[in-house]
Parts: structure tokens; sequence; C-alpha cells
């Protein structure tokens, strides 16, 4: 089987214009809150373009078999997107983030398993504002492009602009053209980086480390909530901005340890 990086930008020419046409002819009452609702805070919400026949709830992945809904049939700039795919298509969804809204850190299991679907993104909306965090670092998606991304490993993401977020997702069954796609990858695909909460958090952890009164402060915290909040209390004080779900990321990710070390 050929390795899979994290991400990894597709060499794919899109044309967006056409696209951004047709999601604006997308009726208001097509948007449908995504089911996961422990997962999000905020506006969260998509429209199936193609989705499981016995997909228990709107948005939701099944087993049956791929089924094109019909209120977009006809739209020449969906239909000549999802033809590059072919029959290898299981499930397209325009997925929407409101401005301000955060999907929590949370892993997809399921496509982690052997001979799970690929996932991939086409950003059509994205403002710069928004961070798209994959094991704590940013893929930097541009409008009018395709990545692959594995959404297998803990990932997060937050819109910190003034307007929303449009991605068409798709789910695609690994054949091997799109496999070798995903593995050759677009030449000079932008690496990852840190994301600007992740880079803060960790700056507040170095300097929990380096000053003694701040230790004090979190050691005497022994509820997981209050030590939760404090840091984030304290890292704003020092000019470090991040949230309760960054700190909580960290933990999950195997920090815990550090955490325990403030609160004897």
């Amino acid at each position: 089987m050929i390795p899979l990086p994290i991400c990894s930008q597709l060499p794919l020419a899109i044309e967006l214009p056409p696209l951004l046409a047709a999601l604006a002819r997308v009726p208001g009452t097509a948007w449908q809150h995504h089911f996961n609702t422990g997962y999000y805070d905020g506006d969260w919400s998509g429209v199936a373009l193609v989705a499981a026949e016995d997909a228990h709830l709107p948005l939701a992945p099944g087993l049956g078999a791929p089924r094109r809904t019909d209120w977009w049939q006809g739209e020449a700039a969906w239909e000549d997107l999802l033809g590059r795919f072919g029959e290898s298509v299981r499930s397209a969804r325009l997925l929407r983030l409101g401005a301000g809204a955060r999907i929590h850190e949370h892993r997809d299991y399921d496509l982690g398993q052997p001979g799970a679907d690929l996932r991939l993104h086409v950003p059509l909306l994205s403002p710069p504002e928004v961070e798209f965090l994959v094991e704590g670092l940013r893929v930097p998606m541009q409008p009018g492009q395709c990545w692959f991304i594995d959404l297998s490993r803990p990932h997060r993401v937050d819109n910190h602009g003034t307007s929303e977020r449009v991605h068409l997702v798709l789910d695609c069954r690994p054949d091997d053209w799109l496999l070798k796609l995903v593995a050759q990858g677009l030449p000079g695909t932008p690496a990852l980086l840190p994301g600007h909460a992740i880079a803060a958090f960790e700056r507040f952890r170095l300097l929990v480390a380096s000053d003694a009164g701040l230790a004090r402060q979190l050691q005497a915290l022994s509820e997981p909530e209050a030590f939760i909040r404090a840091t984030v209390e304290l890292g704003a004080a020092a000019g470090l901005v991040f949230s309760e779900s960054e700190v909580k990321g960290a933990m999950r990710r195997g920090k815990q340890a550090w955490s325990d070390q403030w609160r004897v």
C-alpha cells in the first residue's frame, strides 16, 4: 500500500468562479446543521450533494450506495468537478463554518481504517483568519485548491474571521489513480506550520516552567476545569491568547503530565 502523508495538495487545476457562482445559487433552506452538535461552537452546517442512501441524518455517513441529491442536478460546476473523480465519489458535502465558529479537536477514526475513504477538501470561501490544524500544524489551504487531509489524526478548525468559510468536502474510494495523486502531491506544496493558538500555548507552557510564582498559582488548582480556565486567563494576562479547547487538546495529545506537574 502507498504510504500517505498527513496532507497533500493535489496537482489539479480547479476553476473557482463557476463554483462560487453555483454556491451563490444554493437556497438558504438547503443548509442543515451538522449532526455532531457536541463537536463545535457557532454555525457548522452543510448541504449534501452526494450521500449514502442509508444515511440516517443529513450530512451523516452511511454504508449504502452513494446517491446524488436532486436539488443541484443541472449545476454544471458541481457536475464538472465531481466528474473529475468519477465513480470514486462516495460522499460530497458543502460544509460552512460561520464567522467566529470553531470545530473542536477530534479524530475521524473511520478514515484511518485499512481501505478507508480518502477525504478531500476544496476550499471555496476561506478567509485568511481561518486556521485548519492537524496535529497542531496549520494546513495552508487556499480557495480553488484541492487537498487530501488525514483526518484520522487529531484536528480542529477555528474561524477567527468575520465571514464564513465554505469547503466542498469529498470522500472518495482509494483507487490507484487517487492514491498516486495524493502520494505525489503538487511540487512546491507549502510546508505546514504551527497554528497561532498552538504556538501561544507552547510559549505559555515554557513560561510556566520558568516562573515559580506562576507554577504555584496553577499548583493550587486541583479541579481540572478550574485549572483549564486559569491557564487561559493567565495566558491572556501574559499576552498569549489561546482557548480552553487548545488546553484540552494538548492534554488529550498526551500532555496530561504537564498539567499534573503543576496541579500536584
